[in-house]
């Protein structure tokens, strides 16, 4: 009986210090794209809404680009941004596109995720702020780290292919 309730308060301890951390801890940072929840609705799925804007995750071997072995480049789903290139991916066997580097060190931003228990490095594209993945240090070298993605949260286009609007339309906004 004491055993029981031992562990009966723990569970309650660890669930109530598990709500009431925040999802992520940011330095007050205000990201060129802004969007209300309804604004960002009307253009991404629902899933994408999840995980982009909700920091939800994809279930592990369900995204399209987990396996995905084309040259090309990974760019946000959420603002057109490039990302990634497919130079920098690998088969990292966790069941989420896997890179070790992003494609410009200032295409994402780095942040401390407090969720579920843990102590984890959140990655968003400095566009918008809109989750992408987490990034590990058990990746291979030259950096050592594993930037693990959601496929939802990238939109892949191979080498040569079109370009979708989106993208188009990031791209025109950084031309000087």
């Amino acid at each position: 009986m004491r055993l029981s309730l031992i562990l009966l308060l723990s569970l309650a301890y660890i669930t109530g210090a598990c709500q009431t951390q925040s999802n992520s801890t940011e330095e007050k940072y205000t990201y060129p794209i802004q969007k209300t929840d309804d604004e960002w609705k009307k253009i991404l799925s629902e899933e994408q809404f999840y995980i982009l804007r909700r920091q939800g995750t994809e279930y592990a071997f369900s995204g399209a680009y987990w396996d995905n072995k084309e040259k090309g480049t990974y760019y946000s789903a959420a603002t057109g941004q490039p990302l990634f290139s497919s130079e920098h991916k690998f088969k990292s066997g966790t069941g989420w596109p896997s890179f070790y580097r992003p494609i410009d060190e200032n295409a994402v931003k780095e942040i401390t995720d407090r969720s579920h228990g843990m102590v984890r490095t959140e990655v968003v594209d400095s566009g918008s702020g809109s989750h992408l993945g987490h990034v590990f240090n058990d990746g291979p070298a030259p950096t050592g780290l594993r930037y693990c993605m959601n496929s939802a949260s990238l939109i892949f286009v191979a080498d040569g292919e079109e370009l979708p609007s989106i993208v188009k339309e990031w791209r025109d906004k950084q031309a000087p």
